[in-house]
């Protein structure tokens, strides 16, 4: 029984997974999309200091480029709330019959 159970489930199996599989190499992305931002920064407040680009370039490129951190930490941790399987509860108050 056991082996047909195995026969039978194979092919849901292998669906999931190739979705976990997606799933790590997603979350890999983020992560080395947030270290690769950081190291941008590094190297900007590292021109600032030398004087390769003046306040003003420095503030704009800051601003994108934390932005862009923001982005990319706000994924990762909507990627890690929906992992953990905390969704949000239904407001209640909404659907309920009126006896």
């Amino acid at each position: 029984m056991v082996l047909v159970d195995d026969v039978l489930l194979f092919p849901i199996h292998s669906v999931l997974w190739i979705f976990r599989e997606i799933h790590n190499a997603a979350k890999e992305e983020l992560a080395t999309e947030a270290e690769t931002i950081s190291a941008e920064l590094s190297n900007l407040y590292m021109r600032l200091e030398t004087g390769k680009i003046s306040e003003q370039e420095f503030a704009e490129a800051e601003a994108v480029l934390l932005e862009r951190l923001d982005k990319a930490q706000g994924r990762g941790t909507d990627a890690e709330a929906d992992e953990d399987g905390r969704l949000e509860e239904p407001d209640d108050s909404v659907g309920q019959k009126i006896a």
